[in-house]
């Protein structure tokens, strides 16, 4: 199973688009690790700065519709190649979440009123978040000793998708 967690990268806007998590000029790169250079090349959002920013995250926190536009699994690969396997946010596009199922890595949705507490609390602080898989637990921390605990529920296919490592792994140990 993959390292789960980490600091966070607050990436406060809602439809961040997978043509702004890797631009499709780089779909021809031969691998994942290819791709890590070029995650959130285009992405316009005030205040975020790539070479600043990504280093060291393993965790976006982010709002609603996190994946949308077009389908392409080389963003969760993208995403991956960095060390970011957990994305929180209000919702994903289907086919975002499946890819990021698919390669054994988090897509997890909380609330509107949630996310908008875990900005409000944590957003400009440097920030851990701590999946326990096993007890079904979230623990978002920051430096200055702010805490907060909260459920995760994936499904059990998700569960079984993201213990497993991913679709491939899942597959070879069940069929």
């Amino acid at each position: 199973m993959k390292q789960l967690g980490g600091k966070v990268l607050f990436l406060d806007r809602k439809d961040i688009n997978t043509d702004e998590v890797i631009p499709a000029r780089y779909l021809n790169e031969d691998s994942k690790k290819a791709l890590g250079p070029y995650l959130f090349e285009d992405l316009e959002l005030p205040g975020f700065d790539r070479a600043r920013d990504l280093a060291g995250k393993g965790v976006i926190l982010s709002r609603s519709n996190f994946g949308c536009g077009s389908s392409r699994e080389h963003a969760p690969w993208a995403l991956e190649a960095n060390g970011i396997n957990v994305v929180v946010a209000e919702s994903f596009a289907r086919i975002f979440r499946g890819n990021m199922n698919n390669c054994g890595m988090v897509a997890l949705e909380l609330p509107a009123e949630t996310i908008a507490q875990l900005f409000g609390r944590f957003a400009g602080r440097e920030t851990e978040l701590e999946l326990d898989l096993g007890a079904g637990k979230l623990r978002f921390s920051s430096t200055s000793g702010e805490e907060l605990l909260l459920p995760l529920s994936l499904g059990e296919f998700e569960l079984a998708m993201v213990q497993s490592g991913g679709w491939v792994e899942f597959a070879a140990d069940r069929y």
